[in-house]
């Protein structure tokens, strides 16, 4: 039970490997947040979970495993916020950079297709904001962290609201 089948240390690498292989894998996936995931993200990323966890471990089903890869997995993602917080380029790297997506009342059709935004979503956004058409909008910018900021032409905007980008995937 507590006695691993492979060394620990291989255990640590492997996990550490695919800590950041799938960080990396979701971060192409762009700017989302849990709350707004489709069911099909949600199948997506439990079928990762189980397609990786044999990759971790390998062969050891023993405590002492799963309490390293736990560990491991935790230390890594503790120490990569604190080192986010101190290099500007990792946070970029790491969470992307804010997108434009109106400018001067004029939707930028390249930027939406990019992020997999659809016009509606702005345009709902928009809405929630207060706003009726796109050409009362300075600006609407995708954040990263999937909401949409919308900065009126006329100056200071009604009471915010959060709206979160529910990106289409490609069939």
């Amino acid at each position: 039970m507590f006695t691993p089948a492979i060394p620990l240390i291989e255990v640590a690498a492997r996990t550490l490997l695919i800590y950041v292989t799938v960080l990396g894998g979701l971060r192409v996936a762009g700017k989302r947040e849990i709350g707004q995931m489709t069911p099909f993200d949600l199948v997506v990323i439990l079928l990762v979970a189980n397609a990786v966890q044999n990759a971790m471990v390998g062969p050891d089903t023993s405590v002492s495993g799963g309490l390293v890869s736990a560990a491991v997995l935790v230390s890594a993602n503790y120490g990569l916020s604190a080192l986010r917080d101190r290099i500007p380029w990792l946070r970029e790297a790491l969470e992307g950079s804010p997108t434009l997506l109106v400018h001067d009342g004029e939707i930028l059709d390249a930027n939406l297709a990019r992020e997999h935004v659809d016009v509606d979503e702005v345009l709902m956004a928009l809405r929630e904001h207060g706003l009726e058409d796109v050409r009362q909008v300075r600006l609407a910018v995708l954040e990263t962290d999937g909401s949409i900021s919308v900065v009126s032409a006329a100056g200071p905007e009604p009471e915010r609201t959060k709206r979160r980008v529910r990106r289409r995937t490609r069939r």
